[in-house]
């Protein structure tokens, strides 16, 4: 085998890097969610004031995922992670229904910037594990996501505490990143 045919079979079995932006309004569970994907202790987590990045191994594929910070004053500058994103994470607190009205006009803005047009949307409808919790059906109607036909999209029920439905997610993400 020569050096080209060595090299081109080496580049073919590296991993693929993936880059994941993952939003969400504050106490959303973002940084949980982020956590748990990378097999951390989930017991103390703090607001995330800036960003937070990890790099998560999945099915031959590098996952690098950016949690951005969802307080107000910090989505203005959600825009400045845009570009080159893969798959976009939007996280919401199901069990928080005063304000899906918000956190579905924060994911409208998101589907309608040009740098993530196109992007598959992977919503997880966090805190499945709270009594009060929608059930992802009903947030799904909510935010319209039934209307959405420039990108893929799922949304999974999930409780990032717990692990449920996480790894069903992140699967429909692999799946999804294979088809292109």
């Amino acid at each position: 085998m020569g050096l080209l045919a060595l090299l081109r079979k080496l580049k073919s079995t590296q991993e693929k890097d993936l880059r994941i932006l993952l939003l969400g309004l504050d106490n959303a569970g973002k940084t949980t969610l982020l956590k748990f994907l990378a097999s951390e202790e989930i017991t103390n987590v703090a607001p995330t004031q800036g960003f937070n990045i990890k790099t998560v191994q999945s099915a031959g594929f590098r996952l690098n995922v950016w949690d951005i910070g969802g307080q107000r004053k910090i989505r203005p500058y959600w825009k400045n992670y845009f570009e080159n994103t893969d798959i976009l994470l939007y996280v919401i607190d199901s069990a928080d229904r005063k304000r899906f009205e918000e956190t579905g006009m924060e994911l409208q803005e998101l589907l309608e910037e040009d740098k993530l047009h196109g992007v598959p949307l992977l919503v997880f409808a966090n805190k499945q594990d709270l009594l009060n919790s929608a059930p992802a059906s009903d947030i799904a109607e909510g935010l319209n996501l039934l209307k959405i036909r420039d990108r893929p999209w799922q949304i999974q029920a999930a409780s990032a505490l717990t692990g449920e439905g996480i790894k069903d997610g992140m699967e429909w993400v692999i799946k999804t990143v294979k088809k292109k």
